[in-house]
């Protein structure tokens, strides 16, 4: 029966401060003086009594301890640091060669780990760096855990809504494990943002973080960015270059647009994902990747395996943690936090002086619908920012369709009925409308391009972002809704097609 040593994290940025406790002077000196070596800052103790007064003016990061000594034995110092309930990260040594009592000290006092007497100093440097990284990431979780609880955010992630607490504690226990992700999520609502935040609660956060679009590149050239190629593989491959999981080596990989990849691929990286070797494109040997995976999709990935988008063995390989981000109009309660969060980054990358956003800018903003989600809302803040430069956002600053929306009908008072046609700006009536259209009103002295941008922008709020079913309601083709909304985006608002 043997036991595995636990993963190696990233190095730490300040000296490790290692306590040694054991009740043989020879022992804690040899042991102090090999800490020493390895860059280590030692202290030492002859007991468990000594030790814990020691811990009051050494903030250990990692503690080695006897367990057989006179007075406070190593079992009852550890008792006594896991019942306060701060105990730092301990490697025990035992001179009795017996399994059951390493695997005693680990289970039941929460040691980190157990070493047999005489040591290995190699092993012991090994562990103790490991050791040491695991207390870094334990001392981060308790800070994002305040962060959390004190603002509603975690990392650049911002919301009190319900559902994003939900994802918030999802991420606290995905983001230290090795395992896969799988986000999913309409366009704009911070996929990419998730899993940056993965990766930053990862032992791998020192690590590169590498994000790769699979719609954005052509079916000839995915292969050869994700898993590199040797110099004449292909026409045109002058030299050997790396792929992403070379490029993101010890570290995080996105696949953005998941659902976009070809299959023949996706068949390829499920492979990869299961022994963790690549072959460049034209090698004739295998290397092996130490890479976190987590790949994206605006897409509902059941749908896409059904319809033969995504392989069903793919899909469960990635969909380990699962983690769904809801659209900003079914948490409409975050917007003000969002916005707030954003104003910050806005005036730094404009050089602006923005400090508040009047209130009726604020109810204004939670009527949206908001159907380019949070990449939306960063775009009409961004152009609100500039306009403003400093001091307060007002009405003004807000774009013509947020300043025109209807008010909220007060409290009790029925919707009114459907009309039974469309307005124009004058009043007068046209045509009926198609089945599912509502009725859609513009003021006297609206100009025929905004009115046009309005109709377009609310029909897709009615259909929830379906441009197919937008498409059919305004009697328009699929491509002319796409170039609308990529003339829309390019001037002013950032709504992607």
């Amino acid at each position: 029966m043997g036991y595995e040593v636990p993963h190696e994290g990233p190095a730490l940025s300040q000296p490790l401060k290692v306590l040694i406790v054991d009740d043989e002077a020879s022992q804690r000196s040899g042991l102090a003086a090999m800490v020493s070596a390895w860059g280590m800052s030692p202290e030492t103790a002859s007991d468990g009594n000594e030790a814990l007064q020691k811990l009051g003016d050494f903030a250990a990061d990692v503690i080695i301890t006897d367990l057989n000594m006179p007075g406070l034995d190593g079992f009852g110092f550890l008792q006594r640091l896991r019942d306060a309930g701060d105990m730092p990260p301990a490697i025990v040594l035992t001179g009795f060669g017996s399994i059951e009592t390493g695997v005693k000290t680990v289970h039941e006092l929460g040691a980190y780990w157990f070493l047999e007497k005489p040591i290995q100093p190699g092993t012991l440097e090994v562990l103790l760096r490991r050791a040491g990284t695991h207390a870094g990431l334990r001392a981060e979780k308790r800070i994002l855990e305040r962060q959390l609880s004190y603002k509603g955010s975690l990392g650049e992630l911002v919301g009190t809504s319900p559902k994003m607490q939900e994802i918030f504690a999802l991420l606290q226990q995905a983001g230290p494990s090795k395992a896969c992700v799988l986000i999913t999520g309409e366009s704009g609502t911070g996929k990419e943002l998730v899993a940056r935040t993965v990766h930053a609660l990862s032992p791998r956060r020192q690590g590169p973080f590498v994000a790769i679009n699979c719609a954005a590149l052509p079916e000839t050239l995915i292969e050869s960015e994700l898993f590199g190629h040797e110099k004449g593989s292909f026409t045109g491959a002058s030299e050997r270059r790396a792929g992403c999981f070379e490029v993101a080596q010890h570290g995080t990989l996105l696949l953005d647009e998941i659902g976009e990849m070809p299959m023949q691929t996706q068949a390829k990286l499920l492979r990869i994902l299961e022994d963790s070797r690549v072959r460049r494109l034209g090698g004739k040997t295998e290397f092996e990747v130490d890479v976190r995976v987590v790949a994206a999709t605006n897409k509902v990935p059941e749908a896409a395996v059904r319809g033969g988008h995504l392989r069903e063995d793919l899909y469960y390989r990635l969909n380990v943690f699962h983690i769904h981000l809801p659209p900003l109009r079914e948490r409409r309660e975050d917007i003000q936090a969002i916005s707030e969060a954003l104003l910050g980054d806005l005036n730094r990358k404009h050089e602006c002086r923005v400090t508040d956003i009047a209130s009726e800018v604020l109810q204004a903003l939670a009527r949206h619908q908001w159907p380019g989600n949070v990449r939306e809302l960063r775009n009409v803040l961004e152009r609100a920012v500039i306009l403003a430069g400093e001091g307060t956002i007002e009405m003004n600053h807000l774009p013509a369709f947020l300043q025109n929306q209807a008010p909220p009908p007060p409290a009790g008072t029925a919707a009114p009925a459907p009309s039974a046609g469309v307005q124009t700006p004058a009043g007068a009536p046209l045509a009926a409308p198609a089945k599912d259209a509502e009725r859609i009103s513009f003021q006297i002295g609206t100009t025929v391009e905004d009115a046009e941008r309005g109709l377009i922008l609310r029909t897709l709020e009615h259909t929830r972002n379906n441009k197919t079913r937008a498409a059919e309601i305004l009697g328009i083709s699929l491509k002319t809704l796409h170039n609308k909304l990529k003339e829309y985006g390019a001037r002013e608002y950032g709504i992607g097609a």
